[in-house]
């Protein structure tokens, strides 16, 4: 079983401030971290972590930023391509952390844009009937559904995280089989026709809807310092908790991912706030509900 993620990476700059800025403000605040970021790349970097064979398919700038990419990323268990740089400047994301553990995020598109259908479809060949292909909400609409209608073609299952959220998004769902949302996206793009569908919703928890079962799961307790990249630790964990046993998302892969996203928040910066190897691998092997 293998995961494909077609999404982005981008460099993270991480900076403390009080509290979110309004419409016009100046404000002071402190760098605290650069890190590698990007929903596909923080999703693809949590799965491949948790033992699943992971390749991320997002697009890297030929500059500076490129290079600490892929010197960063190489330390990695995930697979990047393309091998070669796609773009001339690579994405990067501000993420502003105010005091009270909130976040506010600005990130470029040019890089993933860069990245098109036909340059993405190579390195989805090798895929076998079963194997999953994971999007967020980084590509246009035009490009998602490209390529999770290939992917159908081939016997793919299809898992989308329509983040960020747009409208259109809604015309994918009979294209998905498992759809990962919070709130606010459940509200404007109204999953119908999905066979598996989770609902974060922060620190409340999360439900889970299929065909035959609706499960809640409360969110595990933590101390927030930093909500970054909690939702894609979710996410990824759900994914691998089911496939490693074999099941549908179920009630114990909420709970595993709920554990896991627990973990990051807990701590600042993006991919160095995720959970390690080691600490995956002991909150996958516990069993119990």
């Amino acid at each position: 079983m293998r995961i494909y993620v077609a999404g982005n990476i981008v460099v993270d700059e991480t900076w403390s401030i009080n509290d979110l800025p309004q419409k016009g403000a100046s404000i002071h605040g402190v760098k605290t971290s650069q890190d590698i970021g990007g929903k596909g790349a923080n999703q693809a970097i949590v799965i491949s972590r948790c033992g699943i064979d992971t390749r991320l398919i997002a697009a890297i700038g030929n500059d500076s930023n490129g290079r600490w990419i892929r010197e960063n990323i190489a330390h990695e268990p995930v697979t990047l391509f393309p091998t070669e740089y796609s773009s001339p400047h690579s994405d990067a994301s501000i993420i502003l952390n105010s005091s009270d553990g909130d976040n506010a995020i600005i990130t470029t598109t040019a890089a993933a844009d860069a990245l098109t259908v036909e340059m993405i479809l190579p390195y989805l060949a090798d895929a076998a009937p079963g194997d999953i292909l994971l999007q967020q909400g980084n590509f246009s609409v035009e490009k998602t559904r490209a390529l999770f209608s290939w992917a159908k073609t081939r016997g793919m299952k299809t898992v989308f995280n329509p983040s960020p959220v747009n409208p259109d998004f809604a015309q994918l769902w009979p294209l998905v089989d498992i759809a990962v949302v919070n709130q606010l996206e459940a509200d404007l793009l109204q999953p119908a026709g999905v066979s598996t569908l989770i609902v974060t919703q922060g620190a409340a928890g999360a439900l889970l809807f299929t065909a035959t079962q609706r499960s809640f799961c409360p969110a595990s307790p933590t101390q927030a310092v930093d909500s970054t990249g909690a939702g894609d630790t979710f996410l990824a964990v759900l994914l691998a908790s089911a496939l490693l046993r074999g099941v549908e998302p179920d009630r114990l892969a909420l709970q595993h991912a709920s554990q896991a996203a627990a973990i990051t928040v807990s701590r600042t910066g993006t991919v160095t706030a995720f959970p390690t190897q080691q600490e995956l691998a002991a909150l996958l092997a516990t069993r119990s509900e």
